[in-house]
């Protein structure tokens, strides 16, 4: 029956036209903003205030684009499964109303486009590079393997996008030192807590689509123990953005108080079961996303300025 009412959708969805909106949906603009914010950050710490804005805006366009490429790519690789989440099977290539091919070409331009900016017009072939290899740990390593094979998906997947800060970093830096392996540390330990709060959340989705995500195959619990594992440790690595001088004490005073408290919203976890623990979730959830928004926005504003 859940199958003749998918297929039932799609056949009235592919009736629909396909809109300007629809190939905005494709590229999962909440993940390009958010992370975006994240390579701005790295920019600016590694200028230390002295930016230039045609350098900045030709960075951040490459780095969006290069990122768009991978979202829109993992929406191709990703259609079957798709047609089988609530939440997914109204997009427009699983629904029917766009077609494979199309939507395939879309995120190889996009991402060509993108590398192709941040060559020539970032003029950083550094950020090039990086770019080029998260583009690929997102969409081979991360998407077409082990997203389908094995509970380290989302390890993986942390690797892809902890690029962006060390992207917008090193078109100024020009060299990978300790401030873009911190910068990478720092999302790459968000990472999984945040996505694995979803997991929970739509745990039941992930199971019927297939994914071997980590609470569907090794359940909440040891699930609960990982997330803390990585929480705790991103406290430690926002101090050391301070102790070597990249950001300042207001920065330090707010990573800290927000780690710890997430840290703690973690603990309770334990003890969250049944519907409690879908709403613990869903706050968990939230709260990463706040944490990774103050944190990025107090990363520029406290930058350290080198006279």
């Amino acid at each position: 029956m859940g199958t003749e009412s998918i297929e039932a959708s799609n056949r009235q969805a592919s009736a629909e036209p396909v809109t300007l909106k629809d190939f905005y949906r494709l590229v999962k603009p909440g993940i390009i903003y958010s992370n975006l914010m994240t390579a701005f950050a790295g920019y600016w710490v590694a200028a230390h205030w002295d930016v230039s804005w045609v350098h900045l805006i030709m960075t951040m366009l490459g780095t969006a684009l290069v990122m768009a490429g991978g979202t829109v790519l993992n929406n191709y690789l990703d259609r079957e499964m798709d047609a089988k989440m609530e939440r997914t099977q109204n997009r427009a290539l699983p629904s029917g109303r766009m077609s494979a091919n199309v939507v395939l070409w879309y995120g190889i331009i996009l991402g060509t486009i993108g590398l192709g900016v941040l060559y020539f017009g970032a003029q950083s072939p550094l950020a090039t590079l990086i770019g080029l290899i998260g583009l690929f740990l997102y969409v081979w390593l991360y998407t077409a393997w082990f997203k389908r094979t094995s509970v380290w998906s989302t390890f993986v997947g942390a690797f892809s996008g902890a690029t962006p800060p060390v992207i917008g970093y090193c078109a100024v830096s020009g060299t990978v030192d300790l401030g873009a392996i911190l910068l990478f540390a720092f999302l790459f330990l968000w990472q999984p807590p945040h996505f694995w709060a979803l997991g929970i959340r739509r745990m039941e989705e992930y199971r019927a689509a297939g994914f071997p995500l980590l609470p569907v195959v090794k359940g909440t619990y040891v699930t609960k123990i990982s997330m803390v594992r990585y929480v705790v440790l991103l406290v430690p690595v926002t101090v050391m953005l301070t102790a070597y001088g990249y950001v300042g004490y207001l920065f330090l005073f707010a990573s800290t108080i927000l780690g710890l408290i997430w840290a703690f919203m973690s603990i309770k976890g334990f003890k969250a079961t049944g519907e409690a623990e879908v709403v613990w979730a869903k706050r968990m959830f939230l709260f990463s996303l706040l944490y990774l928004t103050l944190l990025s926005f107090l990363m520029v504003i406290d930058t350290v300025k080198i006279s």
